[in-house]
C-alpha cells in the first residue's frame, strides 16, 4: 500500500501539488469564518445538576432586570474620597446612567432610589471610599451576555482620574480568559515562530527543505477550520480550540516533515539520484510509520471525547480534524513535492550547514556511545530511568483539584482585584457577595419553604439564604457564601445542601450558580469519572494499533505502559510546579493551590500521542533492522543511534512550539497546558526515548517480537512491506 502511494505521489506530483494549492485557497476563504461561528461557552457538563438548575431557572423566569452578572467595583485608592461626596456620586453615576438600554437591562447601586438604609450599606466598604453597583446585563445566553458586556466594559469606567474601576463576574472573568487565551497565542506564535525558522534551517540543512513543513502546517490549520466551521452547524465548537489546531497542526508537521525529508535524502543518495525509488522507499518505510504514528495521536485526541464539557469535545474534533490533515499532507502533498524538487530539495543551502552523504557527526557518534552503552547494561540504566520518573510523579499524591476560574487570572487582572476588596473591605452579606442558586420546583408550602431555608442557613460557610423570585410553579433562592469557588469548605457545603430534603410540596430540588462551587463540584466529578474511561479507551486502542504495526504482544504493551509512566512524571511536575508553586518564581503566576482537573486531562489525552509518537520511529527503526538482520542488539544499537539525533531535533522544534505557548502566557490554565506538554515532550525525547525503552527492550530480547509475522519457506520472519526497503535512515 505504501510503496504504491509513494510511486503514485511521483507519477501524479503535479496533479497533486495543483489540487493542494486550490484546496488551501478554498479552506482559506471557507475556514476564515471559523472564528464568528464559534462559541465562548461550553465549560460545564451539560446534564449536571449545576447546569439543568441554571437551564431550569432560565428557561422559566428569562433573564430579568435583577439578575446580577457583573459586580462594577469603584474606588478612590487614597481614601481622601468616599460615597457621600458629590464628586464621587456624579462620577459614578454618570458612568452608570450612560449604558444602553440595548445591552444593560438593569443597574442597582448605593445611589439606587427606593433603598433602605441596610440596604444601601450592602453597597459600600467599611470606610466609604469604595461602592459597587451589579449590573443586568442583555442577552438571552451567556454568549449573548458576553457580546453585552464587550459592549460596556469601557463606558461603565468612571472618568474621574481619581477614581478606579474594576470589573467582576462571570462575564468578565471568561471575556479576560478569551483574551488572554488569544493574546497568549499570538505571543506564543511571534516568539516561536522566529526561533522555529532558526532551528528549521539548522536541521533541514536548506531553505527550501525548511519550507516545505510550514507549508504542510499551514495547510493542515487551514483545512481543520474548514472542518470546524461545518462542524459548528453540528454541535458546540469553543473559541479555545483553535490553539489546539494552531499547535498540533505545526508542531506534527514539522515533526513529519523532518522524518520524511530526512529518509528521502538518505534514500536519494543510496538510489543514486533516482527520485522516483528513492520516494517509493521513503513512504514505504518512514512514511508508514508516521501514518501509525498519527493514528496514535489521533487515538489520544478522541479520549477527550469521553468528557462531557463540550469544549472538551471541541478540543477533541480541533485536533483530530488537524492531525489527519497532517497525515495526509505528510503522506499525500510532501511526497509530491519532493518528486517535483528531487535533488534540489537541497537547494538554498548554506555552505556552513552542507553534510557530504554518510557523514558521521560529533552528535551521531555520542548517540552511538549511549546505544552501546544501553544495550551493554540495560539493568542500571532501566533501572535509574524508572526510578526518576516515578521521583517526578511522587507529587500527584498532592493533587488538590480545581476548576478554571478568575484566580487562573494575572494577579494583578481586575477579575482577581475585586474579590480582594470585596473580602477585605466590605462586610459579610454585601451586595456582590457570591452566590449559589437553588431551584426548587413544585407548589412549596409556605412553612415547608421557611423550615428548608432555616436548615440552609444553618449549615457552616452559608450566608443569608433568602427566595430571589417565585411562582407556583418554581422557587428562586439565592444562597451567599464567602471565599473562593474550589475551596473544599465551599465544596462540602454545596454537597451538603444537596443532602438536605426537599421541603414538601417539593418535586425537585436542584443547586447550581454560574460560576459557583456547585458548578466547580460537577466538573471536577464528572472529569474525574470520564477519565479512567478515557484512559481505558486510549490505551487499549493504541495496544492494538501499534499489535497491527509491529506484530507484536510485548512492544505495544511496553509502549502504553512507558507512556503512561512518562505522562505520570509530567503530570507530578505540573502538580509541584504550579499548585504548589515550584514554578513561580521564573513563571511569575498566582499560586491558587489547586490544579485544574480539566487542564490535566488535555494535557494526558494530547500528550499520550505526541510521547507514543516519538517512540514509534524509534522503535519503527528497530523494527527494520531486527527484520533485516534477526539480531535484537544490533536492531536496538542502529536504531537509537540512527534516530537518536532527528528525533532529537523534532522533539526540540515540538517543545519550542509548546513551552512558547506555556511561557508566553498570563493566564495559569494556557500556562499549564503549554508547560505540561512541553515537559512531556522533554522527558519522552530524552529520558524515555534514549534510556528506558531501549534498555527494556534489550532486556526482553526475542521475545519483543513475539508472535511476529509470517514465516518464509525458509523459516526465516517474511519482511512485511514497511521492511522491504531496509535503510539505516529515520
Amino acid at each position: 500500500m505504501f510503496i504504491r502511494l509513494g510511486r503514485l505521489a511521483h507519477a501524479r506530483r503535479r496533479v497533486i501539488l495543483i489540487a493542494a494549492a486550490l484546496f488551501m485557497v478554498l479552506a482559506g476563504a471557507w475556514g476564515g469564518g471559523v472564528f464568528g461561528a464559534m462559541s465562548t461557552g461550553g465549560l460545564e457538563p451539560p446534564n449536571a445538576e449545576s447546569s439543568r438548575a441554571s437551564e431550569l431557572l432560565e428557561s422559566h423566569f428569562g433573564h430579568q432586570p435583577g439578575d446580577r452578572d457583573t459586580v462594577a467595583l469603584y474606588t478612590d485608592p487614597t481614601g481622601e474620597l468616599t460615597v457621600d461626596d458629590p464628586a464621587f456620586e456624579q462620577a459614578v453615576t454618570a458612568a452608570l446612567d450612560r449604558l444602553p438600554e440595548s445591552e444593560v437591562l438593569s443597574w442597582t447601586g448605593y445611589w439606587s432610589p427606593g433603598l433602605t438604609e441596610e440596604e444601601r450599606a450592602a453597597y459600600v466598604s467599611g470606610d466609604g471610599s469604595a461602592t459597587i453597583a451589579t449590573l443586568t446585563l442583555n442577552g438571552a445566553d451567556t454568549t449573548e451576555r458576553l457580546e453585552s458586556y464587550g459592549e460596556i466594559e469601557q463606558a461603565v469606567r468612571a472618568d474621574d482620574g481619581r477614581l478606579e474601576t474594576y470589573l467582576a463576574g462571570g462575564p468578565t472573568s471568561l471575556h479576560h480568559l478569551q483574551a488572554e487565551a488569544q493574546r497568549s497565542l499570538a505571543a506564543a506564535q511571534l516568539i516561536s515562530l522566529p526561533i522555529l525558522l532558526v532551528l528549521l534551517l539548522i536541521t533541514f540543512r536548506g531553505l527550501v527543505a525548511a519550507a516545505l513543513p510550514v507549508a504542510l502546517g499551514i495547510m493542515a490549520i487551514l483545512g481543520s477550520m474548514a472542518l470546524l466551521r461545518w462542524l459548528t452547524h453540528v454541535t458546540e465548537i469553543s473559541i479555545f480550540a483553535l490553539e489546539i489546531t494552531m499547535l498540533l497542526g505545526l508542531g506534527l508537521a514539522i515533526d513529519y516533515g523532518l522524518f520524511i525529508v530526512t529518509r528521502f535524502r538518505g534514500e536519494l543518495d543510496r538510489h543514486g539520484g533516482d527520485v522516483g525509488a528513492a520516494l517509493a522507499a521513503t513512504v514505504n518505510t518512514t512514511g508508514r510509520t508516521v501514518a501509525f504514528s498519527g493514528l496514535v495521536v489521533v487515538i489520544g485526541l478522541c479520549g477527550l471525547l469521553f468528557f462531557p464539557q463540550p469544549i472538551s469535545q471541541s478540543f477533541a474534533w480541533a485536533g483530530i480534524t488537524v492531525v489527519l490533515f497532517d497525515i495526509i499532507a505528510a503522506l499525500v502533498v510532501l511526497p509530491a513535492a519532493l518528486a517535483a524538487l528531487g535533488p534540489r530539495i537541497n537547494a538554498l543551502s548554506p555552505r556552513w550547514l552542507r553534510r557530504r552523504p554518510g557523514t558521521v557527526t560529533r552528535e551521531d557518534r555520542a548517540w552511538g556511545a549511549l546505544a552501546a552503552s544501553v544495550t551493554r547494561r540495560p539493568v542500571p540504566w532501566l533501572a535509574g530511568g524508572l526510578l526518576v520518573l516515578l521521583a517526578a510523579a511522587a507529587p500527584l499524591f498532592w493533587l488538590e483539584p480545581g476548576l478554571t476560574n478568575h484566580r487562573y487570572l494575572p494577579a494583578d487582572n481586575e477579575a482577581q482585584v475585586v474579590p480582594r476588596i470585596l473580602d477585605e473591605q466590605f462586610a459579610a452579606g454585601h451586595a456582590g457577595e457570591a452566590r449559589l442558586d437553588i431551584a426548587i420546583s413544585g407548589p412549596v408550602e409556605e412553612r415547608a419553604l421557611t423550615d428548608y431555608l432555616r436548615s440552609v442557613d444553618g449549615i457552616a460557610g452559608a450566608h443569608d439564604p433568602a427566595v430571589h423570585r417565585a411562582d407556583t410553579e418554581l422557587t428562586w433562592v439565592n444562597v451567599g457564601y464567602r471565599g473562593e469557588v474550589d475551596d473544599p469548605r465551599n465544596l462540602a457545603l454545596v454537597r451538603e445542601i444537596r443532602a438536605l430534603g426537599a421541603p414538601a410540596g417539593a418535586e425537585a430540588v436542584l443547586v447550581g450558580g454560574d460560576g459557583s462551587p456547585a458548578v466547580s463540584l460537577d466538573n471536577n466529578e464528572a472529569t474525574t469519572g470520564a477519565l479512567p474511561w478515557a484512559l481505558a479507551f486510549v490505551g487499549l486502542s493504541t495496544l492494538v494499533l501499534l499489535f497491527v504495526c509491529f506484530r507484536s504482544v510485548l512492544v505495544p504493551l511496553k509502549a502504553v505502559a512507558v507512556a503512561f509512566l512518562s505522562l505520570g512524571a509530567s503530570l507530578g511536575l505540573i502538580v509541584w510546579g504550579f499548585q504548589e508553586g515550584g514554578f513561580q518564581g521564573p513563571l511569575d503566576f498566582y499560586v491558587v493551590g489547586t490544579t485544574d482537573v480539566w487542564a490535566l486531562a488535555v494535557i494526558i489525552t494530547i500528550a499520550f500521542g505526541l510521547v507514543t509518537d516519538y517512540e514509534m520511529f524509534l522503535v519503527g527503526r528497530v523494527y527494520e533492522e531486527y527484520q533485516a538482520t534477526g539480531d535484537n542488539r544490533r536492531a536496538i544499537r542502529v536504531g537509537l543511534s540512527g534516530t537518536g539525533s532527528v528525533i532529537t531535533r523534532a522533539g526540540l522544534l515540538m517543545v519550542v512550539v509548546l513551552a512558547a505557548m506555556g511561557l508566553s502566557a498570563t493566564s495559569l490554565f494556557v500556562m499549564t497546558i503549554g508547560v505540561g506538554l512541553a515537559l512531556s515532550v522533554v522527558i519522552d525525547a530524552t529520558l524515555v526515548r534514549s534510556v528506558i525503552v531501549p534498555a527494556a527492550m534489550r532486556l526482553l530480547g526475542r521475545a519483543n517480537w513475539w508472535p511476529g509475522g509470517p514465516r518464509s519457506s525458509s523459516g526465516r520472519p517474511e519482511l512485511p512491506e514497511a521492511a522491504s526497503e531496509p535503510a539505516g535512515y529515520v
